[in-house]
């Protein structure tokens, strides 16, 4: 089962036809039939047709039918994420029989991302709290901390202050923090229900003696504070595709995925801005999603590093302090 990281409108560019009333209708009378269904592969072949039939939107930590059935079905049945063949062939009780079917008609009837169903995501090998006051974490940063951003990072032991700037959930900021031992991190974010969440999973973590939770507009209540290291996976999503997005995408808060006619208002504010907070030698690290041809063309000057991900090298740049513009 694959929970990769994916761009935050990980999902194909296909139009996304709403179903209408009589096809659901139809969909969803297949749940009258369910009697059949005794064994966990049993469920597995049902929701995955359930899935595909009903046309779901994934790029929320899986990004097919498949993948998503498997994770709902073993979380819903306390089982290891990761070992599904041992309980292929086993039996469900009643209970358990209703409580999955429940949870896969929730995803169809309700169109939301599984991780707002199951209140976790996965991100980098880590488990993290997620309800709707967040965008679900998906980020390639996560898989380049695991490396200590090596080798554009000289001395890990010498970075001593990260900002998470658009923090959500916390979860770059946290694995920020476990990446580099000896640093504090500021995890900024505009929204107080997003910063809600972020406590709740550092507190989880037990870092609250490392992690400040800060509300703030970018850097507008950062005056004066200065970082080894700025992180930032801010909104990016361009206006056009912000006015096609399908219901799983919609159902995030708005004010994590769009930004501007063209996805690069929050990142014109970083760039502007970031100079001013970095320590000499210091770098930022910006995931942007498709916009790297748009941010070329803006910035034609800045000499952007484009960072290898699992992804590609499109996805997120670095920028040393003296790169930056005054």
């Amino acid at each position: 089962m694959a929970h990769a990281n994916q761009t935050k409108l990980g999902f194909s560019s296909r139009a996304f036809a709403s179903f209408t009333d009589e096809a659901f209708e139809i969909e969803m009378k297949h749940f009258d039939d369910t009697e059949s269904l005794i064994t966990v592969r049993d469920w597995l072949r049902f929701a995955v047709s359930r899935f595909n039939e009903a046309e779901l939107c994934f790029g929320h930590g899986s990004d097919n039918a498949f993948d998503e059935a498997v994770y709902l079905i073993l979380h819903t049945l306390h089982l290891p994420l990761d070992r599904l063949e041992p309980f292929l062939d086993a039996s469900l009780t009643h209970g358990e029989a209703e409580t999955v079917q429940a949870m896969l008609e929730r995803r169809i009837r309700e169109r939301l991302p599984a991780a707002y169903l199951t209140r976790e995501a996965w991100l980098a090998g880590h488990r993290f709290h997620v309800d709707e006051r967040v965008i679900v974490p998906r980020s390639f940063i996560a898989e380049l901390l695991q490396d200590q951003l090596a080798p554009w990072l000289d001395d890990a032991d010498a970075v001593t202050r990260v900002l998470d700037l658009c923090t959500g959930s916390g979860c770059l900021a946290i694995l920020a923090a476990l990446a580099f031992p000896g640093a504090d991190v500021d995890a900024v974010d505009l929204s107080a229900d997003a910063l809600a969440v972020a406590e709740q999973n550092i507190a989880d973590y037990g870092l609250g003696a490392r992690i400040a939770p800060i509300e703030s507009d970018l850097f507008a209540a950062l005056e004066g504070r200065t970082y080894d290291l700025i992180l930032s996976n801010p909104p990016y999503v361009n206006a056009a595709s912000v006015a096609t997005l399908p219901p799983e995408y919609r159902a995030e808060p708005a004010l994590a995925l769009g930004s501007g006619e063209d996805g690069l208002d929050a990142t014109r504010q970083i760039l502007a801005q970031a100079k001013a907070h970095l320590n000499p030698g210091g770098l930022l690290v910006v995931e942007i999603g498709h916009n790297r041809d748009a941010l070329e063309a803006a910035y034609p000057a800045l000499p952007f590093t484009w960072l290898d991900t699992a992804g590609g090298d499109s996805f997120v740049f670095m920028l040393r302090r003296e790169e930056l513009p005054d």
